[in-house]
Parts: C-alpha cells; sequence; structure tokens
C-alpha cells in the first residue's frame, strides 16, 4: 500500500467497508494516516529560529557554506571572509584588488554596483579545495570568473586560473549578476548582468556613441555574455568546455555556445531544482511606475526555465509586454517588436539577427499593487531568488525541514524584505505563494540559500549602500521540529525612579508553544553592585542605590532548554509624567472640526509645564493624520529606530515601514540622497511638500543623478505628507513642534477615504542626573474614524459575517437576539447614529428592531430604531415604464437644471439604481467611556431567519448630523 496517498478518508472510507478488521491494523494504518498529514501541515512559525552568526561585514555580496559548517562570504570591494562555527569568528582569507567605480564621460568618478561580485565552492570542494571568484578585473575593463585553491583559510599563491572573461564598460552604471550554482553533472551557472546605461524605460539608444546605453548591443546581442545566464563545464586544468543543451549548438556563427538563457536586464540569484533541473533566479527589471508611450511600467520576475530560451530584455518585460524601440534622435518611440519573431535590428548588435522567440516570465511585479501577485506588496523591488527545498538533498541533515515545503521555491526579495515559499504543480505551473516566517525581516537580502546541513543561511546587506552598514550580516535560520525554547518577555512595573526604588520585575507574556512548566530565574546587576537572584516570575525589588540597572530573566523547560531576555532600570530619576487632555470625544475625530487639547508635564526633578521650569519649547507635541492600515504602536514595537522624544516619531515609524532606508539615510549618503541634502536643497520652497509627496508616490530620476526614486502608489497622500515634514525639518537641530495648548483641524487629504487615525502625542525628555540617564516618558491618544465597520465589533453574539464581495469587506448578518459589542468608546457629543444597514427581501430577511445599550447587551438602552423589509421593485412594471421613456423623466417636485446647457437633454436616469440605505438613529446624552451594544431583535421573525445586513455605523456629533 501507497501510505503517501492513503488519507484519512481513505482509512474512513474502509473502516465502513463490510469486513473484520483487527483492531490493531487499523491503529497502525490510522498512525501513518496521521504522520502524512503532520508533515503537509504548515509548521508553526515558532519552530523557526532565526540565529545571527557573523556580524560587521562591509557590503557583503554572496555567501557559500562548507560541509563542515564554515561559511565563506565575499565583500564587494574585494575582501574575501570567512565564518568559523568553532570560535564563532569571522577572518579575513584575502584581499582581491578589483574595480568599484566608473568613470562618466565627463569625467566624474562614481561608485558602481561591480567589484567582488560572485563565489563558489566546487562540487567536490573537500577534496580539491577549489574555490570560484567573479569580479571586475582592477584596471581592465572586463570581468572575470576565475578559479583559486583554498587550504588552511588561504587562498594557495599563483593558484588563480582565470576561467572566463565578460568585456565590459565602465562609461555608465549598472548591473552585474554574479549568480553561481551547479546542477547535477557538475555545469557551473553564472548570471552575467546587461551592464548599460539606465535611460527612458528599455534601454535602446542607436545613436553614434551611445553604444553603452543601447542594450540591444548587450543582452539582446548572442554574440556578446552580457545580460545572459551562462552554463559552461569546469576542466581540472582550470579550462572550461561547451555542455550540449545550450541556447546556441556549439559552433553557430555570431552566438556564443556559453549562453544558456538570454534577454536578462540584471539576473541575480539563480538556483536549480534538483529533482526537475529547472533553472530559478530573481530578475531586477526597470524603473518606470506606470505604463506611457514609451513603455509598459517597469516589473521585477522570479522566473523559470525549464529549457534554454530568451527572456526578451530589453524589448520586453513581464508577461512578454513591449517596449517600442526609441529613436532618441528624433526622441519618438518607434515599432513594438513580435515576441514570437523577435529580429535585433540594432547597428550595435554583432550577434544574429533573428532572435528565439520570448519565453514567458514565471511571477512578475511593479512597484504598484500586483493584480496576478498582491502579496509581494508595493514600492521598492530588487527581485533576488532563492532555493528549491528537497528534503532528499540534505540526508541525515540535524534539523531537516518538514515535509510541507517540499518542492517548494523559497525567494526573497532584497529591498521588499519578504520571504515567499512559492508552490508549483506537478509540472512546474505556478500555484500559490504564501509568505514564510512573517516575523523576521531581514535587512536588504542579497543572498540566500541552504547549507548542506540543511539548514537554510540568508545573508543582509545592510541598510547603507555602496558602504559599510552596521546592521548586515549572516543569519541561519533553523527548524526545530522538537523541544522548544520558551518565547521571554521581562518588563518591569516601573522604568526607573528615585531611589529607594521599588518595584515589580515582569514575566507577563512569557510563554512556552509544547506547553511546558516552566522555571523563572531573574538576575538584577549593575556595575558596582552585588547582583541579586531571584526564583519567581514576578519578584518585588528594591533599589538603594542610584545607578543604571540590568534584570535579565532567564525562563529554562524541564527538558533544560532556556531563553533570556533583560530589561534596563533607572534608579535615581523619576520619568516624567505627560498627560495629553483632550476637550471632547477622546475616541472619534471629525474632519474639519477642532481637536482642543493641553499638554501636561510634571518631573520630579525637573518641575513642570505649570511652573515654568519646564518649557513648551522642551516638549515634543505633535498630531498627525495617518491612514488606514497604520498601527504605530506596532510599528514601535518593532522598530529600535523610533525615537520616542523627537515629535516626528509617527514619520520615523512610517519610514520603519516602509522601503525608505532600503535608498535613503538621515544624514550620510547612500544611493539615494540624504535626507539633510533634500531639506537644503527645498529649503523656503513654498510648494516642496506637494512636489516630494507627488515624487515619492509616483517616482522619478534625474534631480539626484541617473538611479531613479521608485513610485509608491500605494502609500496616501496623508502619510507621505508626514515623511515630507519630517524631511523637510531633518536640519533643524530642534524640531519645532506644535504649542503645548491649543486647536488643531484635522484636514483629509484629497482622495482619502477617511477611514485613518488622528495621532494626538506628546513626549518629553528629562535632563538626568549626576551619572544618571535621562528618561522619556510619551503619552498617545489615538483617535479613530466615527464610521466604524460593523464587522470590527469585539465581541460578537448570535450573528454571522458575510463576505460582501468584490474586496468590499464583511457584512454584520443579525438573527433575532443577537447582538455586537465595540468596547470602551466615547459617546461623550454623540448625537445620532447613521447605519448602513439593509433588509431585503429577495435575501429572506425579516427586518427588525436595533436597539444600542450600554455597558452590556441588557445595560441602559439610550438609542432604538426599526428597519422595515425593503419592497421588491416591480420588473414587469419598471420595463414598461422604461419602454415609455417615463423611467428617464425627472422626479415630481425635481429640481429644474440651472447650469449653462439647461436646454440640452438630460442624462437617462438609471432606473435599478437605488439609494444606499441608511437607518437614522437619535441616541439619549450619554458621557464617557462605555461598551456599545447593538442588538437586534424581532419577535415574529424564525430562528433561522436572518434580520438584515449591516455595513457601518457612523457615530455622528452635532456639528456632523
Amino acid at each position: 500500500m501507497n501510505q503517501s496517498n492513503f488519507t484519512r478518508k481513505t482509512w474512513l472510507t474502509r473502516w465502513k467497508r463490510p469486513y473484520t478488521v483487527a483492531l490493531n491494523s487499523l491503529l497502525v494504518v490510522g498512525l501513518a494516516s496521521f504522520v502524512v498529514d503532520e508533515g503537509t501541515m504548515k509548521p508553526d512559525e515558532s519552530r523557526f529560529t532565526p540565529v545571527v552568526l557573523a556580524e560587521d561585514l562591509d557590503e557583503p555580496m554572496v555567501f557559500e557554506v562548507a560541509k563542515d559548517g564554515t561559511a565563506y562570504i565575499i565583500e564587494r570591494k574585494g575582501a574575501f571572509k570567512k565564518y568559523d562555527p568553532i570560535t564563532k569568528t569571522v577572518d579575513l582569507i584575502a584581499t582581491i584588488p578589483v574595480n568599484t567605480k566608473y568613470t562618466s564621460a565627463e569625467g566624474r568618478v562614481t561608485e558602481a554596483e561591480e567589484g567582488l561580485m560572485g563565489l563558489s565552492l566546487d562540487p567536490n570542494f573537500e577534496q580539491n579545495h577549489w574555490v570560484y571568484l567573479y569580479y571586475a578585473h582592477p584596471t581592465e575593463k572586463k570581468h572575470i570568473l576565475t578559479r583559486w585553491e583554498l587550504r588552511d583559510g588561504k587562498l594557495v599563491d599563483k593558484s588563480e586560473k582565470v576561467m572566463l572573461e565578460v568585456p565590459t564598460q565602465r562609461e555608465v552604471c549598472c548591473h552585474t549578476g554574479g549568480g553561481m550554482t551547479w546542477d547535477r553533472t557538475g555545469n557551473l551557472y553564472l548570471t552575467v548582468g546587461n551592464n548599460t546605461g539606465n535611460q527612458q524605460a528599455a534601454q535602446t539608444d542607436e545613436r553614434p556613441g551611445r553604444s553603452s546605453w543601447d542594450d540591444q548591443g548587450h543582452a539582446g546581442n548572442t554574440d556578446d555574455l552580457r545580460g545572459k545566464i551562462l552554463r559552461i563545464h569546469p576542466q581540472p586544468d582550470g579550462t572550461y568546455t561547451i555542455p550540449d543543451g545550450n541556447l546556441f549548438p556549439k559552433g553557430t556563427a555570431k552566438a556564443r555556445p556559453e549562453i544558456y538563457s538570454m534577454g536578462h536586464r540584471n539576473a541575480w540569484r539563480i538556483s536549480i531544482d534538483s529533482k526537475t533541473g529547472y533553472v530559478y533566479w530573481g530578475e531586477v527589471g526597470p524603473d518606470a511606475t506606470s505604463d506611457s508611450e514609451i513603455g509598459p511600467r517597469g516589473y521585477d520576475e522570479l522566473n523559470q526555465a525549464r529549457k534554454p530560451g530568451n527572456f526578451g530584455w530589453p524589448w520586453f518585460v513581464g508577461n512578454r509586454q513591449a517596449f517600442p524601440v526609441y529613436d532618441y534622435a528624433e526622441k519618438k518611440p518607434l515599432e513594438k517588436k513580435d515576441p514570437d519573431h523577435l529580429v535585433n535590428t540594432s547597428p550595435n548588435n554583432t550577434g544574429l539577427r533573428e532572435l528565439p522567440p520570448v519565453a514567458p516570465s514565471f511571477i512578475y511585479y511593479p512597484y504598484g499593487v500586483s493584480e496576478e501577485f498582491p502579496l509581494v506588496g508595493t514600492g521598492s523591488r530588487s527581485a533576488t531568488g532563492g532555493p528549491i527545498y528537497h528534503q532528499a538533498d540534505f540526508k541525515g541533515a540535524k534539523r531537516p525541514w518538514p515535509a510541507y515545503y517540499e518542492g517548494k521555491w523559497i525567494a526573497t526579495d532584497f529591498s521588499r524584505g519578504w520571504i515567499m515559499a512559492i508552490t508549483m504543480d506537478a509540472e512546474g505551473n505556478y500555484k500559490s505563494m504564501e509568505r514564510f516566517l512573517p516575523s523576521y525581516h531581514p535587512v536588504e537580502p542579497i543572498d540566500m540559500k541552504f547549507g548542506p546541513d540543511g539548514d537554510m543561511y540568508v545573508l543582509e546587506y545592510g541598510s547603507n549602500w555602496f558602504r559599510k552598514s552596521n546592521n548586515s550580516r549572516l543569519v541561519r535560520i533553523e527548524y526545530n521540529g522538537g523541544n522548544r525554547k520558551p518565547i521571554v518577555f521581562a518588563s518591569a512595573s516601573k522604568q526607573g525612579g528615585t531611589v529607594p526604588l521599588k518595584l515589580t520585575l515582569l514575566a507577563d507574556g512569557t510563554k512556552d508553544y509544547d506547553g511546558d512548566k516552566l522555571k523563572y530565574q531573574w538576575k538584577v546587576s549593575a556595575p558596582g553592585v552585588a547582583p541579586k537572584v531571584f526564583n519567581e516570575a514576578n519578584p518585588a525589588v528594591t533599589f538603594d542605590k542610584p545607578g543604571v540597572y540590568t534584570a535579565q530573566l532567564t525562563v529554562t523547560d524541564p527538558k533544560g532548554a532556556s531563553n533570556s531576555q533583560s530589561v534596563k532600570i533607572i534608579a535615581g530619576n523619576e520619568p516624567p509624567s505627560v498627560a495629553v487632555n483632550l476637550t471632547g470625544n477622546k475616541t472619534f475625530f471629525f474632519p474639519n472640526q477642532p481637536i482642543q487639547y493641553a499638554v501636561n508635564v510634571d518631573d520630579k526633578e525637573d518641575g513642570s509645564l505649570t511652573d515654568g521650569k519646564i518649557t513648551p519649547a522642551r516638549v515634543a507635541m505633535s498630531i498627525d493624520y495617518t491612514s488606514e492600515g497604520f498601527d504605530y504602536a506596532e510599528v514601535v514595537q518593532g522598530q529600535r529606530s523610533v525615537d520616542a522624544s523627537t515629535q516626528y516619531a509617527v514619520a520615523q515609524a512610517l519610514i520603519a515601514q516602509s522601503d525608505c532606508k532600503v535608498c535613503h539615510q538621515v544624514a550620510t549618503k547612500s544611493v539615494g540622497p540624504m535626507f539633510t541634502a533634500i531639506a537644503t536643497k527645498y529649503k523656503g520652497s513654498a510648494d516642496a511638500t506637494e512636489k516630494l509627496v507627488k515624487k515619492i508616490r509616483n517616482g522619478g530620476v534625474g534631480v539626484w543623478g541617473d538611479v531613479a526614486m521608485p513610485g509608491h502608489p500605494a502609500m496616501s497622500v496623508a502619510d507621505a505628507e508626514t515623511i515630507v515634514k519630517y524631511i523637510l525639518n531633518s536640519n533643524e537641530k530642534t524640531f519645532s513642534t506644535l504649542p503645548t495648548k491649543g486647536t488643531y483641524v484635522v484636514k483629509l487629504p484629497e482622495g482619502d477615504n477617511g477611514q485613518g487615525s488622528v495621532l494626538v502625542r506628546a513626549a518629553y525628555t528629562d535632563r538626568g542626573g549626576k551619572g544618571i540617564p535621562a528618561q522619556t516618558s510619551e503619552n498617545l491618544i489615538v483617535l479613530r474614524s466615527a464610521q466604524v465597520y460593523a464587522s470590527s465589533a469585539a465581541v460578537v453574539k448570535g450573528a454571522e459575517l458575510k463576505a460582501r464581495g468584490m474586496g468590499a469587506g464583511m457584512n454584520v448578518i443579525p438573527y433575532a437576539n443577537s447582538y455586537i459589542g465595540f468596547q470602551k468608546l466615547d459617546l461623550t457629543g454623540i448625537k445620532k447614529l447613521d447605519l448602513n444597514a439593509s433588509a431585503q427581501r429577495r435575501e429572506g430577511s425579516a427586518g427588525g428592531t436595533i436597539e444600542v445599550h450600554i455597558d452590556s447587551p441588557t445595560g441602559p438602552m439610550i438609542g432604538e430604531a426599526t428597519l422595515e423589509v425593503a419592497p421588491e421593485v416591480d420588473m414587469a412594471k419598471l420595463m414598461a415604464q422604461m419602454e415609455s421613456g417615463a423611467a428617464n423623466q425627472p422626479a415630481a417636485g425635481a429640481p429644474k437644471s440651472t447650469s449653462a446647457t439647461a436646454g440640452a437633454t438630460p442624462p437617462p436616469a438609471n432606473p435599478f439604481r437605488r439609494p444606499i440605505p441608511s437607518v437614522k438613529m437619535t441616541l439619549k446624552d450619554t458621557e464617557g467611556i462605555h461598551d456599545v451594544y447593538f442588538v437586534f431583535k424581532n419577535d415574529k421573525a424564525k430562528s433561522i431567519q436572518p434580520l438584515m445586513s449591516l455595513s457601518t455605523i457612523k457615530f455622528m456629533d452635532a456639528v456632523s448630523q
């Protein structure tokens, strides 16, 4: 019996068969079925642990892991390093002389992407000690693939053999490739970037002297190795042969036999499915944000090649979407090419004119929302690639990944930082994708692969381009199929205070995914103070001496697995007290209506706002509108870079949540301009905010050089404005702040749906003391939209949720005596409710009464309304009216047109259009915070009969009525 096809359904079917089966046999079969199901279930995220191995790296590019666990890492500027798993240290093996710059026609020297770009270990590395390096020659215009001998942690002197040379240009940037992998027969694959300047959409500049900008002579040229994936068979003497089955047969005139596939802009990290032999890679696409006459918007691609092929660049991108060849002399687009009969007519083409047909892309996505692959998100994009997982590739692995990931492509994106598990069907066609380990946020993952031990490794380039980052590292992701370490949360009842300081250390939130009983140990220590140990979860502790203490919580399960976390305690400085007081409603905001606020700050050592010892200028006061979906608290908890003391903490949180740091730093040059440089450039410009908001959302190029700014069309105007205000003030030593008392009117940006939040926030950092650091406290009030989705109710009893269709969200479908409840709503000033509700006869609705109660479903009733079943439309009568023209006439009493076209025939009315269903309800005057319940009643309705459909509830004050 084939157990892999033996499901629970099969077992249950056989259980019903009319013959006797021994109980033990049933148990064995049942357990076999359970094991199969268990192996194909998605594992809990808690079973994967990212473990940091190597840090303090300088522009890491590629890594490889040997069978003994040693990790080899190359850096762009030429360093070749190794991580020793025994000593857990990183050592320098060698520094390869490389070129890292290009020189423009004007003589401007600029950092390029090239340098030391590729690394691979020979499949028989443990025996022959061969390593392969791909790099930009330090003085000559070429990239070279070389083989070295590596012994005793050093490259053997004079062992370098140059295997392959790729002539290049150094007039303009970019795209280098450098990914390498091996197939089962010992063939080496190498990705080579197109090495072409970026201009317009596709690079097809045929003017004399502009060959560096014409990719028809690079990626589209069969006699050029750039913009290709190469496949060669290395020989023991350092040369190579051409394996059978590449794109062009050996001996084909004007075609390089090394080419496996062509038409690539920047094929990056490459992998091979060990079972099917299919080739997978990430492909970085062009920068256009939207479609135009010069071509389609740009797409990045995660590609699959089942055989050698042509992937269409520079004439096609995405799913064979065509660019016209652009006439740069006349500045106009010309014809589009035929993807099935592609002809390269460029004067810079030295290869074949007639090219192979264009292969389709596997996965492709733009800057904006992808209709085909929405899970990939929006914003900056740099498709990297990643490995295909097969358990059989890692026999004897200590931590084998579960069968759930069998055959899946584990791929990542350098800019977006996600990792996807991509599922294919039996033929290799795309089936689905899902986020892998979404709690892990790699910072610019530039290489990712499985090591021989079965663990997956991720190399994080870091947040600074062309220079060292303090967050670049090599991470190993370990799978734990057995006992898991406890998850530890350490906190304290107070962050500090004057001595003697009494507080409680808290282990609240600590848990064990295996349900084990845990042992707790707190160790409290400080320089010059004897440590104290407490063997309980929440000990009371007294600090008698001023100082900065570390309280480390270690939690251990019965099997000895432990985990730790620490919390800092400042004794000798009382944290300030910050309060924001609002006049009026403290739950909802109302557009175009004033918010009256006043801030109180008291600090035991510094004084207060009231007594004047704390000046208003030292209090960071801000009010920001953020669009729907932004959660400030969640972002701040996950991002240590957010400064709570600044007025622009909300902007910093938005930046941390987006991809801004991929290209920009506050005061340090990266691939994009510094924020301080932007502030200087636009200082005094009246329309700077509007310009920069458009730039963020639409993208652009040319203001700060040749590197394009990607568009962020999914970012709201409101969030972009908040970020721009921060950028434009980034030069100020002390950021401007709102007054500590005043009035603020919320204005919704044009096009915003109004479902966002208003963040009213005040923060103060005290002055600290002698040797005692300062403390910061903040008070944040989040005001929500007054229109609430009924389906967002915290309590739903006796009602059901039903999708409205077409991505419109959920409706609440109540039955008799059901209710929904919202927790802790401020009803101060709320006079009426407007409920988007309907009872349709065709849906079987009975209608009924809606009661509003506070504090409990049976608490005081403050409002009531009845919803009748809507009358059905008489279709026969309506059709008759339409035939006679009566249905298109204005209704009696309708106002006459006063426009300049009053004499014109008005457009026909839509006889099928129905008004938006609405139930108005007046509330009794109610003050303060309450739980609010909506109770639905109809004594005549059947128990299985829905009463109505409820979509939204709008809370209305006296002005908004």
